[in-house]
């Protein structure tokens, strides 16, 4: 059987934590001292496609943990030369405590996690008060979380848990927008949920002190 062909090179679009052995220094990371906003779980990097090249003025890092979609999204990125987007493979949790500097960090993006909505599974979903402490350590002061999702009940559980955080206060979240076109979604998952007539839940809050 012959051996399986290397995968593409897409530095510096993709890396894994492994690439990384100190904290990111974001100047040196993107070359610029511009703001940066983190796509937590950003799968196929539909969010950070469109948002860095509607916003070239912002730095945006997706995080994923499937390296196939990470890649998928880091490619997009390389097709288009867009030099303020980026994609690390990795779990975003150990990213948040080893590798980026607390305050440094003007927003979180975390659209539809992953619900696991077994029983048995829903201790793995990432709200957690320890992953909103992880959040908030690296959000700069009036840094925001947003988070989108359509599972109703993982939505309350958020909303509940963000809510009762000291660190945060809850602020109106942005009314859905009818799309221009076929694109004009935060998120693939938001396009396939809309165009099925489903609602989506969002949730807008900021980092204050404590």
């Amino acid at each position: 059987m012959s051996p399986l062909p290397e995968p593409p090179d897409l530095k510096p679009y993709f890396l894994t934590l492994d690439d990384i052995d100190r904290g990111i220094d974001w100047p040196e990371f993107f070359g610029n001292d511009n703001p940066v906003e983190l796509d937590i779980g950003c799968g196929r990097g539909l969010f950070t496609v469109n948002a860095s090249q509607a916003n070239p003025e912002i730095n945006y890092l997706g995080i994923e943990i499937e390296y196939k979609e990470a890649r998928r999204g880091a490619a997009r990125l390389k097709k288009r030369e867009i030099p303020n987007a980026r994609v690390i493979g990795g779990d975003v949790r150990e990213a948040l405590t080893k590798w980026i500097h607390p305050e440094s960090v003007d927003a979180a993006r975390v659209y539809f996690p992953d619900p696991w909505s077994k029983r048995r599974h829903k201790c793995r979903r990432i709200f957690t008060d320890v992953f909103a402490s992880q959040v908030r350590t690296v959000l700069k002061p009036g840094g925001l979380l947003h988070s989108w999702t359509d599972v109703e009940d993982y939505f309350e559980v958020i909303s509940a848990l963000m809510h009762h955080h000291p660190g945060f206060e809850t602020l109106e979240a942005p009314e859905e927008q009818e799309p221009a076109h076929d694109m004009d979604y935060e998120t693939s998952f938001e396009r396939k949920r809309r165009q099925l007539g489903l609602p989506i839940y969002r949730g807008l809050w900021r980092k204050i002190s404590m």
